[in-house]
C-alpha cells in the first residue's frame, strides 16, 4: 500500500520574522528596492508553508526557504529604517500584517492612503510619519492602546481637516505604537480611528 505524502508544516510567526529579517539586509545593502523589499515582505507575513516563502528568499544570499536559519534567534527581526508610499489619484493600502519602517513618508495628490496598524508588524515604539498631501487622504486605522501626535503637521486652511476618533494624543509616547505625524497637507484630510468591526468584517 502506497504511503500518503505528508504535507508540509507550517512556519511560525519566528520564522516570518527570519525571513523578514534577510529581506531588511537585502534592501540596507542595496539588493532589493523599496518596492520590490515591500512586494515580497508582504508574500512572505501572507506565507503558511516554508515553500511558500523560498522563491521570495531564492536570489538572496544565505540558506533559502523561511523555516531554516539556524541559530538566528527568533523574532529578532528589524524594521527598515525608511519606507516611502507615492500615490496620485489612486488608492494604496497597508494592512493584515506588514512591516512597519521606523519612519514612513508618503506622498500623495489626489489619492487615498490608509494604513492599518492593527495587525501590523512594529518593532518601534514610535513610528514617525511624514506627509506631503494634496487634495488627497490619509487614513490611519490604530489599534485601542495606540497614540499619536500630530502637532508637527501644518495643514492648510482651505478644505483641510484632521480628524482623531477614540484615539489617544500626546506629544509624549504614551502608547504602543506611538505615531508621530508631520508634514504638510493641502486641501486634504486626515483621519486616525480605531479598527470598525461588524460581525466577521474588518474595516
Amino acid at each position: 500500500m502506497d504511503e500518503q505524502p505528508r504535507p508540509e508544516l507550517r512556519i511560525s510567526d519566528a520564522d516570518r520574522d527570519r525571513a523578514v529579517q534577510r529581506l531588511n539586509d537585502a534592501v540596507t545593502e542595496g539588493r532589493l528596492t523599496m518596492a520590490e523589499f515591500d512586494e515580497r515582505v508582504a508574500a512572505v507575513l501572507r506565507a503558511r508553508t516554508a515553500s511558500e516563502v523560498a522563491p521570495h528568499l531564492a536570489d538572496l544570499p544565505g540558506p533559502g526557504g523561511g523555516a531554516s536559519g539556524a541559530g538566528e534567534q527568533p523574532g529578532t527581526a528589524v524594521a527598515p529604517a525608511y519606507g516611502e508610499i507615492r500615490t496620485t489619484a489612486s488608492t494604496v493600502k497597508r494592512e493584515s500584517r506588514w512591516l512597519v519602517p521606523q519612519r514612513l513618508s508618503v506622498n500623495s495628490k489626489a489619492g487615498t492612503v490608509k494604513l492599518d496598524f492593527t495587525e501590523a508588524v512594529i518593532r518601534s515604539r514610535v513610528v514617525e510619519l511624514a506627509l506631503d498631501v494634496y487634495a488627497g487622504t490619509v487614513v490611519l486605522v490604530l489599534p485601542p492602546e495606540a497614540s499619536v501626535n500630530v502637532e508637527g503637521l501644518e495643514a492648510g486652511m482651505f478644505a483641510s481637516s484632521v480628524k482623531i476618533r477614540k484615539i489617544a494624543t500626546s506629544s509624549e509616547p504614551t502608547g504602543h505604537p506611538h505615531i508621530v505625524v508631520s508634514g504638510r497637507q493641502w486641501a486634504g484630510t486626515l483621519l486616525v480611528r480605531q479598527q470598525r468591526r461588524f460581525l466577521h468584517w474588518r474595516w
